[in-house]
């Protein structure tokens, strides 16, 4: 229904700005759409605060007059969707041009390891820009009697739906700690409905990976509180080892109500793309994405939006760049 609403909403913003504008009849709308997560995420946000940045719909003000900057006639719109897995399955099919996902699950997409291991490569999997760490975050009920990674045995936790990178990544904690699916009592849902089963105590624990401050945790702990669980120790190390993605992180003390610092290990944000858009509408993109406007939006829309630079657009990228996305890069100096 979300979906619905904004597309709709799109969809009439556009024909009252093509109908209220006279000058704009020779000029093409075209939509593009970009992948997130859950509303409770910090993907979704992000995403809508990129789709402003690139969109200028048809009729408006130029950018040097205080309009927007973004591509010339591109509607930009971010869906709300399960995250990372069903992103990339989702352009990998053709329902999505671009969406948000995990480096590790786009490295595994496009060389058919790890999660993708016997369903085949995503071999039209490019990159657009390596976008911000995502943290990844243990969430418990207060009173859980939940400290460490190994408390979670027995307890009723989820670990986000089929298709998202929070699943992958749980999957692999637990492990790493010597637990399983089987050692819970799991769950699969996403953070929000996750959250109201700790309101109501028939849920102990979710996980969720995204940028912090996380809107669905920072209600979470400024209403009824909840504890973050350290992800640390030898098993952290061992992981940061065994899988190339995966690095240190902390989460600072105050970043959630009557939270302290939370060591934790994080993954990078990526926005990629299928190689069949076009490459010079990808070009436009990237360069819209990193000019001066989007980055007065991207450093108030946003507290993860001021990590999101040009500097870092190429950090941890282990798949192809597309060749719109290179052409930048190349123009800006980032690429020989």
């Amino acid at each position: 229904m979300l979906k619905r609403r904004l597309l709709i909403g799109l969809l009439i913003m556009g024909l009252v700005l093509g109908v209220g504008f006279g000058t704009v009849n020779a000029q093409k709308m075209r939509f593009f759409r970009i992948g997130t997560g859950g509303t409770g995420g910090t993907y979704y946000p992000i995403g809508g605060l990129i789709a402003h940045c690139i969109s200028n719909p048809p009729g408006s003000r130029p950018c040097e007059k205080g309009g927007s900057c973004g591509v010339p006639g591109l509607v930009a719109i971010a869906q709300s969707a399960n995250g990372s897995v069903a992103n990339i399955n989702a352009i990998k099919s053709g329902v999505l041009e671009s969406g948000f996902c995990q480096s590790d699950v786009a490295y595994w997409a496009y060389t058919g390891t790890g999660i993708f291991k016997g369903k085949g490569k995503v071999d039209t999997l490019r990159a657009i820009a390596s976008l911000y760490p995502e943290t990844i975050q243990l969430v418990a009920r207060k009173g859980a009697g939940i400290k460490s990674v190994r408390d979670l045995k027995g307890k009723r936790v989820s670990l986000d739906e089929p298709g998202s990178g929070t699943l992958v990544d749980a999957r692999i904690i637990l492990e790493a700690y010597g637990l399983s699916e089987k050692d819970l009592h799991a769950e699969y849902l996403k953070p929000t409905p996750a959250i109201d089963k700790i309101k109501d105590n028939q849920l102990d624990a979710f996980f969720i990976v995204a940028g912090f401050p996380t809107g669905s945790v920072v209600e979470l702990t400024s209403s009824v509180g909840a504890d973050l669980v350290p992800i640390t120790g030898p098993e952290a190390e061992a992981l940061i080892k065994k899988y190339g993605f995966f690095a240190k992180d902390v989460i600072p003390a105050g970043t959630y109500e009557g939270v302290g610092r939370v060591e934790s290990i994080s993954v990078g944000a990526q926005w990629v793309v299928s190689a069949n858009v076009d490459e010079e509408l990808v070009y436009q993109i990237v360069k819209a994405l990193w000019n001066k406007n989007s980055r007065k939006l991207l450093d108030k829309g946003h507290a993860k939006g001021k990590m999101i630079t040009l500097e870092t657009a190429l950090d941890g990228i282990g798949i192809p760049l597309h060749p719109g996305a290179k052409r930048y890069y190349k123009e800006v100096g980032l690429l020989k």
